[in-house]
């Protein structure tokens, strides 16, 4: 079976900021890569559906969004490993250190709060926007934003979190 018309332009066009999207969302290479393939898959299916004059682009990521999301509940509830506290995450002032620590306080957000802290501010994606893709309200977005930032400084730090602000 061959690709409907169009998708395989869309995917060679879009390929890579889309695995963006599903990495910072799943928080692992591999993961994302069978986040993507599943959600390519599924637009594959219904491209047909998608009218022409359309950018495809936002179903697809919010496939991605809902997939990303499903996987880690999934995952939430065959493995609950409780501890005390966050766990101590040395900061240093270093891009790759830096980076790593911050996928680390990404992987520690609930699913939901991971995909609008991906699309608000690593896709850049305004609250409207963002609402559309994961078919909620802007008040819920916000919410959402906040209650993440506010987690991710708690878990990285005041001095981490100032640092990525900056």
């Amino acid at each position: 079976m061959s690709a409907p018309e169009g998708f395989a332009e869309f995917v060679a066009a879009r390929g890579t900021s889309l695995l963006r999207t599903a990495h910072l969302t799943c928080g692992s290479a591999q993961e994302a890569e069978d986040v993507l393939q599943s959600a390519l898959e599924r637009a594959c299916r219904s491209w047909h559906r998608l009218r022409r004059d359309t950018d495809p682009e936002p179903y697809v990521r919010r496939i991605i969004v809902n997939l990303a999301i499903s996987r880690a509940r999934r995952r939430a509830l065959l493995r609950i490993i409780p501890t005390a506290s966050p766990p101590e995450t040395p900061t240093t002032r270093t891009d790759v250190e830096l980076r790593q620590v911050l996928m680390s306080g990404l992987r520690a957000l609930p699913p939901r709060q991971r995909a609008v802290v991906v699309l608000r501010y690593w896709e850049d994606l305004s609250e409207a926007q963002t609402a559309r893709l994961l078919g909620c309200s802007v008040g819920t977005v916000k919410s959402q934003a906040a209650k993440a930032l506010n987690r991710l400084r708690a878990l990285l730090g005041e001095e981490v979190a100032s640092n990525v602000g900056a």
